[in-house]
């Protein structure tokens, strides 16, 4: 039996405004003191990560076999979203926060449909997991802030120059890839964040044409966040759904997701029952069954 994705259409600036103050009169200011503890702890949940790669695997070559950039925790209980280049075929892992704490770190999964890559942490990293908002919001000129891991020191305002399709032909093709400008230096797996402070994308390349007119304006590319968040559901939900094309049967989707058995199961049972998932049999196999004797 398949199981396919019933496709549904989704259809202020002060805080933004205050943060983009903050980050250029940190320090500068006694008043900028609160200010400074609040984006700190906003930050927080932005993270160091190192992964150790397969020394066997297809991609050291290009990508090395230590790797490391920004990953952003998303819930309470240590899942952490990052670029999945960062980390596909890491055989360990560990995250650092942006106060020295270290603790090791569990793949969970990497989609190449989307270019995303979910690890868990194994300890508590007590820190303040990033919200997401609604990517598909953005529009060309909006203000965001780009945040690697480091805290304040390292986030940088922004400015969206271009939603379009970027296609990558060495693992994924996106509608709408968000572009950024100016560059920033550490992009790789980092946060962007917009108006309220919150996730509406992770960080992929650096690009010499971020608009896409031929202008030469160097800037980022950003996955959209909404790719896991569109629909009413947590990370690991988002994560399952991301998996399933309509061709994967439910056996391959389980074992693609790298999460317990009975997880991806409920998971799947609960995407049913709303509708957002449908069945359809499975065609019988014109091949005659295997024996021991054949």
């Amino acid at each position: 039996m398949r199981i396919q994705t019933r496709r549904r259409s989704v259809r202020s600036f002060g805080w933004c405004s205050g943060l983009l103050v903050g980050l250029l009169v940190l320090g500068v200011a006694p008043a900028a003191r609160a200010q400074s503890g609040a984006l700190t702890e906003l930050l927080s949940g932005v993270v160091r990560m190192k992964t150790f790669i397969n020394p066997d695997g297809r991609t050291t070559q290009n990508l090395g076999r230590e790797r490391e950039g920004s990953a952003v925790v998303i819930d309470t209980n240590g899942l952490i979203l990052t670029i999945g280049y960062l980390m596909v075929e890491a055989h360990s892992a560990e995250i650092i926060t942006n106060d020295g704490h270290t603790v090791p770190a569990n793949v969970v999964g990497y989609d190449n449909q989307t270019g995303f890559g979910l690890l868990r942490a194994i300890a508590p990293l007590k820190v303040q997991p990033l919200a997401f908002g609604k990517s598909a919001e953005l529009k060309e000129r909006d203000a965001v802030v780009v945040a690697p891991f480091g805290g304040p020191d390292n986030a940088a305002p922004a400015v969206v120059v271009a939603k379009r399709e970027f296609a990558g032909n060495w693992e994924y093709l996106l509608d709408q890839a968000i572009f950024t400008a100016p560059p920033h230096p550490t992009w790789s797996g980092a946060a962007l964040l917009n108006h309220e402070g919150k996730l509406v994308g992770i960080g992929s390349l650096i690009v010499g044409d971020a608009t896409g007119k031929g202008e030469r304006q160097p800037g980022n590319m950003f996955v959209p966040t909404d790719l896991l968040a569109k629909l009413p559901l947590d990370a690991r939900e988002g994560f399952v759904l991301s998996l399933i094309d309509g061709k994967c049967s439910l056996e391959e989707v389980i074992d693609m997701c790298a999460f317990e058995r009975i997880e991806t199961i409920d998971i799947v049972a609960g995407f049913i029952q709303t509708g957002i998932v449908l069945l359809r049999a499975q065609p019988p196999s014109s091949k005659p069954p295997s024996g021991r004797g054949a």
